[in-house]
């Protein structure tokens, strides 16, 4: 995404530590970023330390010398208001509208339509206390955006809700709410592979770990994106802020498509995970064949057998999908030439009829772990693009996605 301003807020709290990570993730991406820190904050956390991480000085007093105007001056500059980590006490202050202080006075003059994003931190009784949750209420109403507090033992050694987020999910929160895509889009990404299972304990399935749709699930997000992660049990987790649902067995996972294609209008479904083509079939009696699987002996001798499935990728269209709703395809082959891969890429556009193919070969994979040499094909004729990693699918598949909906959609309205 593109960088943006970012005006931080650290207040008086034993988690302000952490917050210098979350400030030098933000500066890491590119984002710029200027500091304003509460007298208490300093008790944790130094000039020298914030200054050092932002590249700017720190703003403290709301009537320093030549500072009278920072609280308009710096609320226009921003993009996005960031308070992190935000007590109890900042909470409340705000909740009841003071002004009397450089932080009070930021958010009464701030421009509401840009975010201002509230990372919590704080014993669990203190973030249950009735003002508290009062507070968060109120600022809620007037649209504040919270991050959600983590749970498990703090700082005082008690355990519960109240903790602050980890800078990864913060990171993720602010860049989401700033981003500024062309089009929002509605995204439902499936990754990971199907198990069959063959008794109560065996399961025929295969390699898949389901990186690479969390990989494009986080890229999504930080773009701006609604994503939903349909991945299987034993895959890679989604992202933070990404919704995900779960699936283990081929049924599983049509029977979720099914609903949430019917429930959802969504824009675009990325299909990358690896689904078995085949369901176990254990030859001769049911009972007997049971019965033999699980004794594991040779007298009791059984015959598996593979019964091919319907392809779930032929029926995402009719499933349904929002008017221009786009459907991009994943082709995984191993040591494939050029004309054989060109070969499997074009069957699967008129077997499936995909919008897009990501095509990839398993001998291609590189060494470093996020190599993914891949090559991103059109269905219309267009230049199929090539990618070395993740990060480079992840924005050539953004940056397509959303070029092609939005023309689409201007194409409807006019028609």
């Amino acid at each position: 995404m593109s960088p943006c301003n970012l005006l931080f807020i650290v207040t008086g709290s034993i988690a302000a530590f952490r917050a210098c990570e979350v400030i030098s993730q933000l500066v890491q991406r590119g984002h710029r970023v200027r500091v304003v820190a509460t007298p208490s904050a300093s008790r944790f956390v130094g000039d020298a330390t914030l200054e050092g991480l932002s590249g700017h000085p720190v703003s403290r007093e709301l009537f320093a010398a030549g500072e009278a105007m920072d609280h308009i001056r710096l609320t226009r500059w921003a993009d996005a208001v960031v308070v992190c980590p935000a007590t109890a006490s900042v909470i409340n202050r705000m909740a009841a509208g003071l002004g009397d202080d450089l932080v009070g006075a930021l958010f009464l003059a701030h421009d509401r339509v840009k975010p201002w994003i509230m990372a919590p931190a704080m014993n669990p009784a203190m973030w249950s206390h009735p003002a508290t949750e009062r507070g968060v209420t109120q600022l809620r109403e007037w649209g504040v955006r919270f991050v959600s507090v983590a749970s498990g033992r703090t700082a005082c050694g008690e355990i519960g809700a109240g903790r602050l987020a980890e800078p990864a999910v913060i990171v993720a929160s602010i860049e989401g709410a700033v981003a500024k895509p062309a089009r929002r889009l509605r995204v439902l990404i499936t990754s990971g592979g199907t198990a069959e299972r063959i008794d109560g304990v065996r399961v025929l399935t295969n390699l898949s770990t389901g990186y690479t749709g969390a990989h494009l699930a986080s890229h999504f997000q930080r773009c701006g994106h609604d994503v939903l992660l349909m991945r299987a049990q034993s895959a890679v987790a989604a992202p933070p802020l990404v919704r995900e649902e779960c699936f283990v067995t081929y049924v599983e996972l049509d029977s979720a498509l099914d609903r949430l294609l019917g429930e959802e209008a969504f824009d675009v479904v990325i299909h990358a995970a690896a689904v078995g083509d085949f369901r176990v079939g254990i030859m001769g009696e049911p009972g007997e064949a049971s019965a033999a699987v699980g004794k594991r002996s040779s007298a009791h001798p059984f015959t598996l057998g593979l019964v091919p499935r319907p392809k779930l990728l032929d029926s995402l269209r009719a499933r349904g999908l929002a008017p221009g709703g786009r459907i991009v395809a994943f082709k995984l082959t191993v040591g494939a030439s050029e004309a054989e891969a060109a070969a499997a890429v074009g069957r699967l556009f008129s077997e499936s009829e995909p919008d897009l193919v990501v095509h990839n070969d398993l001998q291609h994979r590189g060494t470093m772990p996020d190599s993914f040499p891949a090559t991103v094909h059109p269905r219309a004729g267009g230049v199929p693009v090539r990618c070395a990693t993740r990060d480079d699918l992840a924005r050539e598949l953004e940056t397509h996605l959303q070029t092609e909906t939005s023309t689409l959609t201007s194409h409807a309205s006019l028609s």
